[in-house]
């Protein structure tokens, strides 16, 4: 087996950057390069404002940048380079077409295959770093396969991320689990060696999985879905609970003390959000519509559909506790994130419970720790949350420099992310309006 000198990933987002960082700081003897087509967003990893944030990345990259760790547009040269090639692209779920609205989108990937497959030569390993579903890797094989050269000859693998937003720096060094498909041929078990060569350097051996293509693909989709149906099992007990005086933290802790369950994801609240868990859930329901298992179909769309019930509930107790009307009533949404110690807002339930708010006539002022103004404003730029009423623009939106600011003179707080600064408890100063007991103030 040949050692790995250049390791290529064609992707810098949430998945990519962090990946490939946490690679080059494990494994200082390897070249990492990591590509896109998004001058700008390359141009932000090779600056001090870095395009995503999470905890710890900044000082890893910084340690590793100009080292063996670097970031480029030259994604042929990368290519080309390279020993293994990690695709991490999104794959966002379909909005038109055969599949509209639970299908992924797989247009990146296959951009990336007919990219690799056109300007690389000899022996490449190409990882499926993305979440996509069950046999995408077949499409890849196939891609390659209908532009083979003689000068090129690769191996597919499957090696989801199970990162959490959040704590993802500490889910790459210490992860629960390190999966990698491959084919179940002596060339495909010798590419699935070799990289886990790369992850048992930092991981215990024990804890790299090895299984077929098809199996370590439905385990990344499958794993989400669990995950989110956990999140919706205690929301819905969460509504349960508000109507019969049950304190639905006191059922939780009950609950999680078994230890057959466990106390991980039973905290009840607005909903997920987050990239992965409702697109992979979406995508699963596809997946078993079109293999004609529609009652396995209904029982994970219930997942979903129970996530959007609770956001519609939460939207409807503020209006409720206001007499039944937030028209012109100023709201203070604190949190715009999906959750707490990241920057990402895809699929927040903040967008969501805003949209319902303005639909209302309410006047938001949103305030986030980490989530720039023109996210939020994009963010609700877009439709909004009732497709029957037209959008209400954005004049019932300020987005507020600190928490005092959005809560000062408010109706209503609304806390929508889990930020610890928003645990500190609230108070009313005399004369001074509303305050919070914050650090750095009275």
């Amino acid at each position: 087996m040949e050692p790995v000198k250049r390791i290529c990933c064609i992707g810098a987002g949430y998945v990519g950057g962090p990946t490939c960082s946490v690679i080059a700081q494990m494994c200082p003897e390897i070249t990492v390069t990591v590509v896109d087509v998004d001058e700008e967003r390359i141009q932000a990893w090779n600056s001090e404002q870095l395009p995503i944030f999470e905890p710890g990345l900044q000082e890893v990259v910084e340690a590793q940048r100009g080292v063996n760790l670097f970031f480029s547009t030259d994604i042929d040269k990368a290519v080309r380079e390279a020993d293994i090639i990690f695709i991490s692209v999104n794959t966002p779920t379909k909005t038109f077409g055969l599949g509209k609205g639970r299908a992924a989108d797989l247009k990146y990937i296959e951009a990336c295959a007919r990219r690799i497959a056109q300007v690389a030569t000899g022996y490449k390993i190409v990882v499926e770093k993305s979440t996509v579903p069950v046999r995408a890797a077949e499409s890849i094989q196939r891609i390659f396969s209908a532009n083979t050269k003689s000068s090129l000859s690769f191996q597919v693998l499957s090696n989801p991320e199970f990162l959490a937003e959040g704590t993802a720096i500490s889910d790459l060094k210490n992860p629960d689990r390190v999966l990698i498909g491959g084919d179940e041929t002596p060339e495909g078990r010798r590419a699935i060696e070799t990289l886990s060569s790369i992850y048992v350097r930092w991981v215990p051996k024990t804890r790299i999985i090895t299984t077929n293509m098809w199996s370590s693909e439905l385990s990344k989709l499958a794993a989400n879905a669990f995950l989110a149906q956990r999140i919706s099992s205690i929301n819905s007990i969460s509504a349960l609970c508000e109507v019969t005086g049950a304190d639905v933290e006191e059922v939780a802790h009950a609950i999680g003390t078994d230890q057959r369950i466990g106390n991980r994801f039973l905290k009840a609240s607005v909903g997920f959000g987050g990239s992965c868990f409702q697109k992979d859930v979406l995508n699963l329901v596809y997946l078993c519509e079109a293999l004609n298992l529609p009652e396995v179909a209904r029982y994970w769309q219930q997942v979903i559909e129970i996530n959007e019930y609770q956001r519609r509930r939460f939207a409807a107790r503020i209006v409720s506790c206001l007499f039944n009307t937030v028209t012109d009533k100023k709201i203070a949404l604190l949190g715009f994130a999906f959750k707490k110690d990241t920057g990402d807002t895809r699929e927040s339930s903040s967008i969501y419970i805003s949209k319902y708010l303005m639909d209302e006539g309410a006047r938001l002022h949103v305030y986030d720790p980490k989530v720039k103004k023109e996210q939020i404003m994009q963010d609700l730029s877009r439709s909004t949350a009732s497709a029957e009423e037209p959008e209400p623009g954005l004049s019932l939106v300020s987005i507020a420099s600190d928490p005092y600011e959005a809560c000062d003179n408010a109706h209503a707080i609304v806390i929508c992310t889990e930020w610890d600064i928003f645990k500190l408890p609230l108070c009313v100063v005399p004369g001074a309006g509303l305050r919070a007991n914050l650090p750095g103030h009275a």
